[in-house]
Parts: structure tokens; sequence; C-alpha cells
């Protein structure tokens, strides 16, 4: 059995997590080419959240992002030109980071997920670690994410990453007998992520995920 992202009424029924679904086959572009949730501020995260003048390897904002060795998350894009892309573009991994990190020390309430994340990202996130845990799962493989895209709103206060996620090289793995729940690979295995990266007010070059929207099955993914 593989984790997968909850469908709506699995994450509504969780936390009241906003978590959309969009339809396959059509544009599923925002209207009049608007961001979805670009008008959503970024909350002010704890303490803890802040980030550091003093960054590290596995701490890029000062906060610890360490993954076990055999929890792989690649993202292979490169980095858009402008600025704020680039680096909301790389709080958006870091936001899945955080995420994985959470399911591996098995809390959903780390450090990282407060940096990282905010309103209906920061709910999304919680139930997604929620659903490992209660399952008694942590992760193990390569998690490949691709064909990332970026689109500012016209306030500069927010950027939309989107992109594909291939799981089929990612498994559940049970914490108590550490059995692999391996999957033979199919469409399940692709999904396709918008998430609405704000930038926080008072941290110089911080992005956080406020909203996420995922398409499961994506085609276009494979």
């Amino acid at each position: 059995m593989k984790r997968r992202p909850l469908p709506v009424a699995a994450a509504l029924a969780a936390s009241a997590a906003l978590l959309l679904t969009a339809c396959g086959g059509g544009d599923d572009k925002p209207d009049n080419d608007k961001i979805a949730g670009a008008d959503q501020g970024s909350a002010t995260p704890k303490e803890s959240a802040k980030p550091s003048t003093a960054p590290t390897e596995n701490k890029p904002d000062g906060v610890d992002l360490s993954l076990p060795k055999d929890m792989n998350l690649v993202f292979d894009w490169d980095k858009p030109k402008n600025k704020s892309e680039a680096a909301a573009m790389d709080d958006a991994a870091n936001f899945f980071r955080a995420i994985y990190r959470g399911v591996d020390k098995r809390t959903a309430n780390d450090a990282a997920v407060a940096a990282y994340a905010t309103g209906d990202g920061l709910k999304y996130a919680r139930t997604q670690i929620e659903a490992w845990i209660e399952g008694g799962w942590t992760a193990t493989g390569t998690l490949r994410h691709y064909d990332a895209t970026t689109r500012s709103a016209e306030t500069g206060t927010s950027v939309e990453v989107a992109f594909c996620a291939d799981s089929s090289k990612f498994y559940g793995k049970e914490v108590e007998t550490n059995k692999v729940l391996t999957t033979k690979p199919s469409i399940d295995d692709f999904d396709h992520y918008k998430i609405i990266m704000v930038k926080y007010p008072t941290g110089e070059g911080l992005w956080q995920a406020s909203k996420v929207f995922v398409e499961t099955k994506a085609e276009k993914c494979q």
C-alpha cells in the first residue's frame, strides 16, 4: 500500500483542510489568469519559524529539514530568472521536505512545517502527516518532482508554483516491522500540484505554502 495525497472528503473529515482536487483533461488555470488564493496573506509563524542569519546545509532558513538517507526527495527542475519566483520555488520544495520530515519524526508540529506553511497549506501539511502517522507508516524510496512552472501575482506577494510528482519509486514502510509496502507502477503514481506561495512579510526571502491544489492520477505527468 502506498500513501496518496488525500482526496477532498478525507482531508476535510480529518482536519477541515482545504485540499482541492482538480479535474483532469481540461484547462485548470484560474479564471481570468489570476492566481487562486493570491489575495491570502501570510500568517505570522511561531518563534521557531523565523529565518536564521546563519543557515546551514540542512537549515536554509534556520529550520532543520534533514531527512533519513532512505527518504529521497528529488526536485528535478530549473529555477526561473525572477528572484522572487526562484525563492518561492525553493520554499515550495522545502514545504514538501517539511511534510516528510514530520512523517519521519512522527509529528505534525515540527518547526519546519510551521516555517514553510500557513493557512490552508498548514492544514494540508498536518493532514498528510497525521494520515501517515495514523496508518503506522513512514516513507522510503525516491519521490521525484519535475516540470515546474511559476507565475507571480501582480502584487508580487504571491507566486503559484506548479509541478508534477512521480511516486512510482516511493513507498510506505511500516514503522513497527520495517516492511516496505511496494506497489506496481500505475497512473496512481502521478500527481500534479499547484502550490500558492506567499511571502512572509518580515522574513527576508522566506515564502510559505498557503494553498495546495492536487490533481491525482495526472496523465499529463506521465
